[in-house]
């Protein structure tokens, strides 16, 4: 649970290199016109999946693994599929829970604004993942935005079907709050390293976080799952973009990671954990 500014950044941080847009005035200048109606994605953007596909999306999750079959078969049946390009939003803070979410390809971020313009990175969202569950089986509205990171996926299941399927089978509901606590128990460490741990101690933490969690292996190391930007990696760590980009450039002069086609790869993991640990080297 992590916060970040959204400061000017300086000429170095807006050459294209550091892969990231320039910023609006505030949260909303930035929402513009990539908001299409209930998060829909825009008219020849929303593909056709096969029920079985979206059955196996269903059950890849534990919040559905449980349900019978002919329940996941209905609730894939009702759902929609919606493509979003980076930075689209899904949903916006405040908007009415009309659907549980399924990351079937891409990366969700999910952030909450401030009026400062400043924002709050809760999560990051791969393929596998729900989100927006808790706010509709509690029919209230989504306390958070959702916004694709890169081209993103998403499997949106109805609230009506959703709740219909949570009453008949109240697992669904032990299986979310399950999920609940482990994302608040991440959130719980992040907030105390932003308490206690130093800039570069967290930015090495979160790389390493996120390589771990899913990242695939090249020639050179353990690869980030996705394309992460230094405004990005900023929001996450509660620092400014500046200050992401010197650490990351000192970074890749060592030799610690290396950029692949824009992709962050973690060369000397031992290395960055010891700054995560707070023991950077000479």
């Amino acid at each position: 649970m992590i916060t970040a500014g959204h400061e000017e950044c300086n000429a170095g941080a807006t050459d294209p290199s550091h892969d990231f847009a320039p910023l609006g005035p505030g949260p909303r200048a930035r929402m513009g016109h990539r908001r299409h109606g209930w998060g829909a994605a825009p008219r020849g953007m929303v593909s056709a999946m096969a029920t079985g596909e979206r059955v196996t999306a269903l059950k890849s999750n534990p919040v559905f693994a449980g349900l019978p079959a002919k329940e996941i078969e209905a609730l894939a049946v009702a759902a929609r599929e919606d493509t979003y390009r980076p930075r689209d939003y899904v949903f916006m803070e405040g908007d009415p829970a009309r659907w549980l979410c399924v990351v079937t390809s891409g990366r969700v971020k999910i952030v909450r604004h401030s009026s400062a313009g400043k924002d709050v990175v809760l999560e990051l969202l791969g393929p596998g993942e729900i989100f927006g569950g808790v706010a509709v089986i509690e029919k209230r509205p989504y306390p958070a935005a959702a916004q694709a990171l890169e081209p993103t996926t998403v499997l949106k299941v109805p609230a009506e079907a959703l709740i219909a399927a949570s009453e008949r089978h109240p697992a669904v509901i032990k299986e979310m709050a399950l999920m609940i606590g482990r994302r608040l128990r991440t959130a719980h460490d992040s907030v105390k390293s932003l308490s206690v741990d130093p800039v570069e101690a967290r930015l090495a933490a979160t790389l390493l976080r996120l390589a771990e969690r899913d990242g695939p292996r090249t020639k050179a190391g353990l690869a980030l799952p996705f394309h992460l930007t230094r405004q990005s990696l900023a929001d996450m760590t509660g620092t400014t973009v500046e200050t992401a980009i010197r650490s990351l450039s000192r970074w890749l002069k060592a030799g610690l990671v290396v950029d692949e086609g824009g992709r962050l790869v973690i060369v000397d993991k031992t290395a960055l954990a010891e700054i995560a640990a707070g023991e950077p080297g000479d």
